[in-house]
């Protein structure tokens, strides 16, 4: 089991069976299991929206199944068979490749937004600019790594 009160989940770009952010699910929804969440969220809020309600799975089902013991292969085994609607290959690769690269909205509020928690960590990288740039920097800077 995974303490993230130790180390970081996976990070978002990792992928299982195609899918970014399932191996972070997995992470933590293990780690939720054994009590060792931490700072971390499993819910249907922030990026994990984005993987249920593309697959049309929610938060506790998936829990389930990680709490039944399955290994990463089962558990995408699971997520493909139990998916509504089904996902061929090219959704998936076409959804994970365009959350790789998504970063905030033209909207000057989530601009403001995405910028404040830049610096939060840093006013002087600029190379943070997809969401998932901006998750691997917290969970790097938040276990001591030097920004």
């Amino acid at each position: 089991m995974p303490d993230l009160t130790l180390r970081p989940p996976r990070s978002p770009r990792l992928r299982l069976g195609g899918y970014v952010l399932l191996p972070r699910l997995i992470d933590k929804a293990r780690a939720k299991l054994a009590g060792t969440l931490g700072e971390y969220r499993y819910d249907h809020r922030g990026m994990n929206r984005h993987f249920f309600a593309f697959t049309g799975l929610t938060p506790e089902a998936l829990l389930a199944e990680v709490a039944s013991g399955k290994g990463d292969g089962e558990l995408l085994a699971w997520v493909n068979a139990t998916a509504v609607p089904a996902r061929g290959p090219w959704e998936i690769a076409a959804w994970s490749d365009y959350h790789e690269r998504r970063g905030p909205d033209s909207d000057a509020e989530t601009l403001a937004e995405f910028a404040a928690d830049v610096a939060t960590w840093s006013t002087t990288r600029e190379d943070i600019r997809t969401w998932f740039d901006l998750l691997d920097l917290d969970d790097h800077a938040s276990f001591g790594g030097k920004v």
